[in-house]
């Protein structure tokens, strides 16, 4: 395809976006403000006053909690959660509106900003943490998938959405200290067929991290 051709058609892909801009108005899942055209899901004002997460405190917070038992290798985390600022509204819309590409976006942003971390841990495959299948009735769908869904996008790697079966309901974790939290998820999953995790490195992925 020559250039000219590239330019004509992303030319007319614009006119077609706000062609259906004006007829079909897009708005902001935070603020409800309508969407530029160049804009997806969240506008570029409110992400703006999102925080993003500090690496030392990640760090930091992974040193107390997981280093020592030596289950969980890593992990981060993009965003802090504020309440009923920006991300909660973002969060909200996702779980309770049932707007399923709100977690397709916050998936492509993780994927985006983690992708070369994410290839250093050599991951094999995405697993969303799963849901109870009570809740999961009651809600229709696991928000984890769809981020592990955008999550996969953009670094190719495999989501395994069956691989964990959660066993039983755990209470919020909140304002739990370590060892409450320890005893309120022991026992609360289980891997389905083990051979097919064992040796493996995996991604889990959640919407919200205490």
């Amino acid at each position: 395809m020559t250039i000219q051709k590239w330019t004509i058609i992303k030319m007319f892909n614009n006119y077609l976006t706000e062609l259906f801009d004006f007829i079909l108005p897009r708005f902001c899942t935070s603020c409800r403000n309508k969407l530029a055209t160049a804009e997806n899901t969240v506008c570029n004002s409110c992400l703006s006053k999102i925080k993003l997460a500090d690496p030392e405190f990640i760090k930091s917070e992974y040193q107390r909690k997981y280093e020592s038992k030596r289950i969980i290798s890593s992990f981060v985390s993009q965003y802090i959660f504020e309440k009923d600022k920006e991300l909660q509204h973002i969060i909200h819309a996702l779980k309770y509106d049932k707007k399923f590409h709100i977690g397709i976006f916050l998936g492509k942003s993780l994927g985006k900003h983690f992708k070369s971390q994410f290839q250093s841990w050599n991951i094999n495959m995405v697993i969303p943490i799963p849901l109870h299948h009570l809740k999961k009735a009651e809600r229709g769908f696991n928000q984890s998938y769809y981020i592990a869904k955008g999550i996969s996008s953009q670094t190719s790697i495999a989501v395994k959405a069956n691989a964990i079966k959660r066993m039983r309901f755990t209470q919020s974790q909140t304002t739990m200290t370590l060892k409450e939290r320890e005893e309120n998820v022991e026992g609360a999953f289980k891997v389905r067929k083990t051979e097919n995790v064992k040796g493996k490195n995996v991604l889990l992925v959640d919407d919200v991290m205490t």
